[in-house]
């Protein structure tokens, strides 16, 4: 779940004014780059409006037009994986972040999904990543799935990912979590059997939040 936040708003964090500055260019803010139904958004989100108002300036600093395309997500998200093809991986994350599915994420879209994996409930955001798994969104992750996202993270990772990648590690790791996960052996895994699942097990539940640092 952290890796998106790693993309659009780390650059925010990067170029965020002093404390001093915010304030005053928090006028300015409402006035130039306030997007409509910023109240709505407020009462939506886990973001307070002085929060908002930084992060839409943040998000129309790196995309003017106000909606980002998938290659420019992925050309944003590969700047903070260098050592790896993060492409794969960032396709999937855009594809959850594009609720509407017309092929672009306006602020709307970005500042609601940022909500749920920095200040949802634990719950909203097992069910946020289980929607990042369920691919063809039938509602069940299957092993090939899941495969694919964990071998998209193996990309992205690179030299850097531990253990040390090879070919059958992905699917290990796969098979692992359907064991653990797929309580009636159907070879699916529900939205309940997910959560259950992450929260019963520890170990399971750090992997899962691997997401959080990734993302």
């Amino acid at each position: 779940m952290g890796a998106v936040v790693g993309t659009l708003t780390m650059q925010t964090k990067q170029r965020r004014p002093s404390r001093d500055k915010i304030d005053d260019e928090l006028e300015m803010t409402m006035v130039c780059h306030r997007p409509e139904g910023l109240d709505q958004l407020e009462a939506q989100t886990n973001f307070t409006k002085p929060e908002l108002q930084i992060l839409y300036r943040g998000f129309k600093n790196e995309c003017p037009s106000g909606v980002v395309n998938e290659e420019t997500f992925k050309h944003i998200y590969a700047q903070f994986f260098p050592h790896g093809d993060a492409s794969m991986y960032a396709h999937y994350l855009f594809n959850a972040f594009d609720t509407t599915k017309n092929g672009s994420i306006k602020f709307r879209d970005f500042v609601m999904g940022l909500s749920t994996l920095l200040r949802g409930t634990l719950r909203e955001k097992l069910e946020w990543t289980f929607h990042l798994y369920d691919i063809n969104r039938d509602g069940y992750i299957n092993r090939e799935e899941m495969t694919e996202i964990v071998r998209a993270i193996y990309d992205m990772m690179g030299k850097y990912t531990y253990p040390a990648l090879k070919g059958d590690v992905p699917q290990q790791h796969v098979d692992a979590f359907f064991q653990k996960m797929d309580k009636n052996k159907d070879g699916v895994v529900t939205l309940d059997e997910f959560i259950i699942a992450c929260q019963e097990d520890e170990t399971m539940m750090r992997s899962m939040q691997l997401f959080e640092n990734v993302m």
